[in-house]
């Protein structure tokens, strides 16, 4: 018996360390494959709407895949558009980055008794020491770009076949369960693709909203390329916790480097804190809809698992993926522990929420007429 418990505890083990370099030796191959088959759930209502309108299924397909390209193709034009116009007051920038430089070495050699001399030793030193990196660096830099488009030109292709072959993937899947259990399987499968549609449309819509508030927040505030800053804001928030912090911090420094004084600081400060209400109290109960219902301790676990693994695009698949993989330890009867470890008990909805709840739920019925 303990022969048996110690063979079942190696053999999981074994799999978790396979699974594991499978992950890391295969995120090349993985990664926009994984982008892909979220995103395809995403596309999918918007697919089936147009199919509903007497558009072929193939023309259907390309169509919702061709909004998506115009939708990130006008986030890259509004983005392009702001380095633009600070790559124009870049002579202004640089003289401003030089005086608080100055100042920075000042208030070292003032406050740790580090004389400006020792300080440009150390400078010369390290610049020394890296100055053969410099052109690895840039060589890395073009050689990633060139990888990101192949990548992201492959995520479109895998999207489009995804979804033309949506029902050939979903019956290959339920033919690899024993027939008793093909009813659960597909309860599984659509329970699967309705909480990723709906975390991922909810997730799309904050990022939207965001924009909208961050642009009119950073504009009023004063902020210098309120709308490049916003977009990053809005961006960052696909990381959970820390994305709209870093977003701010990142607005902060900017700002301070292009000469901003405390009253900048003041309203940059008092934007983030009404949109972090707005959006936990207003946007997420109106818009977000279903959670993943991963408790914050296995959320962090994910993030960092995600970043060690797949860098900054394992962080975004984070919490999609573990949303995924609690739903099928949930119909698993031996995986539901572990469903109930990464997992929060449901509380109950404080008024406030209900009543948003039901807002949203007549906004939805009036835009679509149910």
């Amino acid at each position: 018996m303990q022969a048996a418990k110690f063979l079942k505890t190696a053999a999981i083990l074994w799999i978790l360390v396979l699974l594991i370099v499978i992950l890391v030796y295969g995120k090349p191959f993985l990664v926009p494959l994984t982008f892909a088959g979220l995103l395809s759930m995403l596309l999918l209502p918007v697919t089936k709407w147009l199919q509903a309108k007497g558009i072929h299924p193939v023309a259907a397909v390309l169509l919702s895949t061709l909004i998506l390209v115009a939708f990130l193709a006008l986030v890259v034009f509004f983005i392009s558009w702001q380095i633009s116009d600070i790559a124009e007051n870049a002579s202004r920038l640089e003289q401003q980055v030089s005086l608080k430089y100055q100042e920075l070495r000042q208030f070292i050699a003032r406050e740790f008794g580090i004389s400006q001399a020792q300080q440009q030793q150390m400078i010369d030193k390290q610049q020394s020491a890296s100055s053969g990196k410099v052109s690895s660096i840039v060589t890395g830099l073009i050689s990633g770009f060139g990888s990101f488009l192949a990548n992201l030109l492959l995520v479109f292709v895998y999207i489009f076949l995804f979804i033309c072959f949506r029902g050939h993937i979903k019956g290959f899947i339920v033919r690899l369960v024993p027939p008793e259990h093909r009813k659960n399987a597909l309860a599984t499968i659509h329970e699967a693709r309705q909480v990723a549609q709906e975390y991922l449309t909810g997730l799309s819509l904050m990022i939207v909203s965001l924009w909208v508030m961050y642009s009119i927040g950073f504009s009023i505030a004063g902020v210098k390329n309120a709308i490049f800053f916003a977009i990053i804001c809005g961006l960052l928030e696909m990381v959970p916790f820390v994305g709209n912090l870093t977003g701010t911090v990142l607005t902060l420094s900017m700002s301070l480097v292009q000469g901003g004084g405390m009253g900048l600081v003041a309203g940059i400060l008092i934007t983030y804190a009404l949109v972090q209400f707005i959006q936990t109290y207003l946007l997420e109960p109106l818009v977000v809809g279903a959670q993943v219902s991963i408790n914050p301790m296995a959320t962090i676990l994910a993030l960092v698992a995600g970043e060690l693994l797949w860098g900054i695009p394992g962080m975004i698949l984070a919490i999609p993926l573990m949303g995924i993989a609690k739903i099928i330890c949930d119909h698993v009867p031996v995986l539901e522990p572990y469903a109930y470890l990464v997992g929060q008990e449901k509380k109950e909805d404080s008024p406030w929420k209900k009543k948003m709840k039901r807002f949203g739920q007549k906004v939805k019925a009036w835009f679509t007429g149910k």
